[in-house]
């Protein structure tokens, strides 16, 4: 649907890609969702590189990211997009299963907009993902984007 930002899943975890789907389906959000399976490739997708070189300018509503990832770490694209002018303001929703106290704070050190950690049964993993879409994506107001866009980060 046009003028709707995409939203961002990065996530390693098959079962949990499907479950997110699922859950944000039944919210009924139009958004597209992009789905990254490593940090590297969301890194790419928030820089517009490699195969996201093309794609449109618009940042996504919200990152759904993950803690644990190949290639590059939930933390370290946290930093990144965080530490960035340009894509500081993309909220960020660290999704993960880790309920290890340096995680939680070592994100909100890095600017994450809130730490959800993964329920362990499938209706309440479904309602949260269900709740979060439609907080990040309808709901929340975000600052207006500001300034080009950097060429290569």
């Amino acid at each position: 649907m046009a003028g709707l930002k995409p939203i961002l899943l990065v996530e390693d975890n098959p079962n949990d890609i499907e479950l997110t789907l699922a859950a944000l389906e039944a919210g009924q959000l139009a958004n597209e969702i992009v789905i990254c399976r490593d940090g590297a490739e969301a890194l790419d997708f928030v820089y517009r590189r490699g195969p996201y070189e093309g794609r449109t300018v618009q940042d996504p509503a919200v990152i759904l990211l993950d803690l644990k990832l190949p290639k590059v770490d939930g933390l370290e694209v946290l930093a990144k997009v965080k530490g960035d002018p340009q894509t500081r303001t993309i909220p960020v929703v660290m999704l993960t299963s880790s309920r290890e106290e340096t995680d939680v704070v070592r994100s909100y050190d890095l600017g994450v907009n809130a730490f959800v950690v993964k329920p362990v049964g499938f209706n309440e993993f479904f309602k949260a993902i269900q709740e979060l879409g439609v907080f990040w994506a309808v709901l929340n107001e975000p600052p207006p984007h500001r300034g080009g866009w950097p060429s290569n980060a």
